[in-house]
């Protein structure tokens, strides 16, 4: 199974959204299913196969998400953060005024859905493959 420290070192290349599915594959190499990434403080939950279960540390401090989203300001933010002009706690303050509450990324279907605060779904996205 895989470990924070794995992942944090695959992390570590990644500076900007652009960096994004070449992070994913890493993930996937060390057996990675999906993870939700909490935007309140940057903590993630990571699942593997067998019912493997691990969680990260809190990345940055908290964060108020907004009551109401605001999905087309969140994707001109996202697409600037995939075109490498945020950095990473800059995205995360974006989703947090937009009203995202967490993304989840599924490594098997290669999708990374975005939700508010309800649940509800604010956008689905394919993850380019390399």
């Amino acid at each position: 199974m895989f470990t924070i420290q794995q992942i944090k070192e695959a992390h570590s290349k990644v500076k900007s959204g652009a960096d994004f599915p070449a992070y994913i594959q890493d993930l996937i190499k060390l057996g990675v299913r999906h993870y939700e990434t909490y935007v309140s403080d940057g903590h993630a939950l990571y699942y593997g196969s067998n019912e493997f279960k691990t969680s990260s540390d809190s990345k940055y401090a908290p964060l108020l998400i907004a009551e109401t989203s605001n999905i087309p300001q969140f994707i001109d933010n996202l697409k600037w953060h995939q075109q490498g002009k945020t950095d990473y706690l800059t995205f995360c303050r974006d989703c947090a005024n937009n009203g995202v509450e967490k993304w989840l990324v599924d490594t098997t279907k290669m999708t990374c859905i975005y939700y508010d605060k309800a649940g509800n779904e604010m956008l689905a996205e394919v993850i380019p493959s390399l």
